[in-house]
């Protein structure tokens, strides 16, 4: 499937009916539209089961709550929506999004208890997220945003508005020449980039930024289990930026980037070393067994 996302065969599953993929559309004051009341999931299938499905129609309820929004589905019938889409499409393997929403209704305004929520699930075939990188590594910015204070915002939902600075960030890291950006926190800890997690490596032990004001990603809790398995000692801690020249290797985590190798932030350097790959490699295994 190729060609722009608004115009594409298909089907998408919407408030408990799949329609044509052209026909899947909301009016222009939609809530979500005007005031970013919008939480979603990114997910992958393989081979048929799509990775720690539960777990995400799980954390799409809990970020709807968050955001003071009760999605009018079940856990259940998520899952069985986004089985539903993918069967309706012939897909075996795809990235998978859901994604929930205050719709248009009565109020028009910053208030919006009269408007209905409403949920999608859409899917499409999708390979590397950052393409050739997955075997050379990604080139990283540094992003001039930093990740708020999670007094701020509910940094535990995965929600729409909270990707407008990474929309931005990765916009100007791609004008620079780079794949992506990383983020600083509020404090001036390394973070995250702009939709995935990182981890370092460094004499034999892994270091990842504490998940304390951004989202604690399925994958990095997964990555991290893998790595545990292994007897690699893991901090998950509070990483100063100056680190990274100390560090020797360098990835990234997340459904769409699943294991991606980095080979430069803002100048600092890293090697795809081997338990870079070896974590890619078991990884790979784990989602496709």
């Amino acid at each position: 499937m190729a060609g722009a996302y608004d115009d594409r065969d298909g089907k998408i599953w919407m408030d408990g009916t799949l329609v044509d993929w052209r026909d899947a559309n909301v009016h222009i004051l939609t809530h979500a539209l005007h005031y970013a009341s919008s939480v979603f999931e990114g997910e992958r299938c393989y081979n048929g089961t799509i990775f720690k499905s539960r777990q995400h129609s799980e954390r799409l309820r809990r970020s709807a709550n968050l955001l003071d929004m009760e999605i009018p589905f079940s856990v259940d019938e998520i899952e069985e929506a986004k089985y539903a889409m993918l069967k309706a499409n012939g897909w075996t393997d795809a990235y998978v999004r859901a994604v929930a929403w205050r719709g248009a209704g009565d109020d028009m305004g910053v208030s919006a208890r009269k408007n209905p929520v409403r949920l999608a699930v859409a899917g499409w075939e999708w390979g590397n997220y950052y393409g050739d990188a997955k075997m050379k590594g990604a080139r990283l910015d540094i992003a001039k945003w930093r990740r708020p204070d999670p007094r701020t915002i509910p940094v535990e939902a995965k929600a729409a508005g909270l990707y407008m600075i990474c929309t931005m960030s990765k916009h100007a890291a791609e004008d620079r020449g780079y794949s992506d950006a990383l983020f600083m926190d509020w404090r001036g800890y390394v973070a995250e980039a702009t939709g995935a997690n990182i981890f370092f490596v460094k004499d034999g032990e892994v270091h990842t930024p504490q998940a304390d004001c951004f989202l604690n990603g399925i994958t990095r809790q997964t990555v991290i289990g893998l790595l545990k398995d292994k007897g690699i000692t893991v901090h998950e801690r509070r990483i100063e930026p100056t680190e990274l020249a100390d560090f020797e290797q360098c990835w990234l985590t997340g459904t769409a980037a699943e294991v991606t190798p980095v080979s430069e932030i803002g100048g600092f350097t890293f090697e795809v070393g081997a338990l870079t790959r070896d974590i890619a490699e078991t990884y790979e295994k784990l989602v496709r067994r």
